[in-house]
């Protein structure tokens, strides 16, 4: 497949790139940033995709969260794919909300109309990004790891448990983890995917758990909250996510810290612990 690179900037011992295709699962237009380390002009390195949450772009992991000086002595590749599909023809929320639409696609395969045409970031984030990046850059697919925040935290998980031949390593940033049981994940799972409630669950990792709908991760799976995040009682259900893990017997490492909010401010603190994280399974 043919990608455009749109821009290029050099950052530590690499470059932050941004590519532009035409994606055909999602029929339109799609960019994706990349960052590339030196060591990938020599050998193969492991790709690490991070998911961003609501109105986020391919660029706003790169700008704010501080990831790329530690990301650049490890040799490890950073993928940001953007949150959704855009473009003059791609339908929005109707009244220009930002938890649904555009900046908001939720990770899920749409199937309700008009939705189900541009929405399939499930299929564009596990096929075929993949495929494009093994194609054009010196990645080692055997060591893919994922990660995100928010929404895109929802998103690590989800896609991380259903894939474990495909990504190595997860972690997540204050996840969105029961998205059948809040406002955010009701309204897009709603308009996404109609009221089939089994659709809903295929896209709930607290829920594809407790199912045991998912293949045995290969490694502990990473997850830091905030305790002064505004969106954490209402929204996220680490709590609820937690339990489902420890009665399915799912390794998982929760942090939590005082004080912290839902932002790129906690993001940027913690964020080289969550690259040591997936480097241990990574970078060996």
């Amino acid at each position: 497949m043919s990608i455009e690179r749109i821009k290029n900037d050099k950052i530590f011992a690499g470059n932050v790139e941004v590519y532009r295709h035409s994606s055909k699962v999602n029929h339109c237009d799609m960019q994706f940033s990349v960052f590339r380390p030196k060591q990938e002009q020599h050998s193969s390195v492991p790709l690490l995709t991070w998911l961003s949450g609501l109105t986020c772009t391919e660029d706003t992991f790169m700008f704010k969260a501080g990831a790329l000086k530690m990301a650049s002595d490890l040799g490890i590749m950073i993928l940001a794919p953007d949150t959704s599909p855009r473009g003059d023809n791609v339908p929005d929320d109707e009244n220009g909300a930002y938890d649904f639409g555009l900046g908001a696609g939720f990770y899920v395969n749409a199937i309700k109309s008009p939705w189900q045409t541009h929405y399939n970031m499930y299929d564009y984030v596990t096929k075929e990004l993949p495929g494009i990046i093994t194609s054009n850059f010196n990645v080692d697919k055997s060591r893919f790891g994922i990660f995100g925040h928010s929404m895109g935290g929802h998103g690590a998980l989800t896609i991380g448990l259903r894939n474990p031949d495909l990504y190595r390593s997860i972690s997540a940033f204050a996840p969105i983890c029961n998205p059948m049981n809040c406002p955010w994940g009701i309204k897009a799972l709603g308009n996404y995917l109609g009221d089939n409630s089994s659709a809903w669950s295929e896209y709930d990792a607290t829920e594809i758990v407790l199912a045991g709908n998912y293949g045995s991760p290969q490694n502990l799976i990473r997850i830091d909250q905030g305790l002064a995040d505004e969106f954490l009682e209402r929204e996220l259900s680490t709590d609820k996510f937690e339990q489902a893990c420890k009665e399915s017997e799912l390794a998982i490492d929760i942090h939590r810290h005082v004080g912290h909010g839902h932002g790129y401010y906690f993001i940027s603190t913690f964020i080289d612990n969550h690259l040591q994280h997936h480097a241990k399974y990574l970078c060996n």
